[in-house]
């Protein structure tokens, strides 16, 4: 339990570091010089990008079992589906890396998607209780909150980060993917 509070730090930051550089990366990946850019910069780079994406999911899927199995939170009900959408994410990029080519994209990128929009609205349920569409069951509320890293970032502000660092990776992994045609 010592280790505690310096993990905790750690991916609070991580999260916050990640979604920033997510940001900067989509805003790259919406203009065209960015495109460019990224293409010529990143060509031949295609395996690292996959790599990049499977550790983040290794590592959300890791912190999540941290969370639950070694300090005993429970998880909620969108924790459940939000750890739905991470968990087969290391096997699928773990087998991208594996196989030859890149194609890896369209298989990975609806899973941190639809876990980036769960992650999105149980965000939105713990600054709004209110917006409780469907109850939450199982013993713990949705709007609770385990931790608190910088007075924001809760575990799912951190899966969401996590899921959009994921989903900006595969974005990029598909622009070029776009380039090698």
């Amino acid at each position: 339990m010592t280790l505690y509070p310096a993990i905790v730090q750690m991916l609070g930051g991580a999260s916050l570091a990640g979604a920033a550089a997510s940001l900067a990366l989509l805003a790259g990946l919406i203009m065209p010089a960015g495109r460019r850019w990224l293409r010529t910069s990143l060509a031949g780079y295609e395996r690292h990008v996959i790599a990049w994406a499977w550790s983040i999911a290794f590592i959300a899927t890791a912190g999540s079992l941290y969370f639950s199995e070694i300090i005993g939170f429970v998880p909620c009900s969108f924790c459940w589906y939000q750890r739905f959408a991470m968990y087969p994410l290391v096997l699928v990029l773990g087998v991208g890396l594996l196989r030859p080519g890149v194609r890896i994209w369209p298989f990975a990128l609806p899973l941190p998607a639809v876990g980036l929009a769960i992650a999105a609205y149980h965000v939105a349920l713990q600054f709004q209780p209110t917006l409780d569409l469907v109850p939450c069951e199982g013993g713990v509320p949705c709007s609770g909150r385990y931790v608190a890293v910088f007075g924001f970032v809760s575990i799912p502000v951190m899966a969401g980060a996590a899921f959009l660092m994921i989903t900006t990776l595969l974005l990029l992994l598909r622009e070029l993917a776009r380039a090698d045609r």
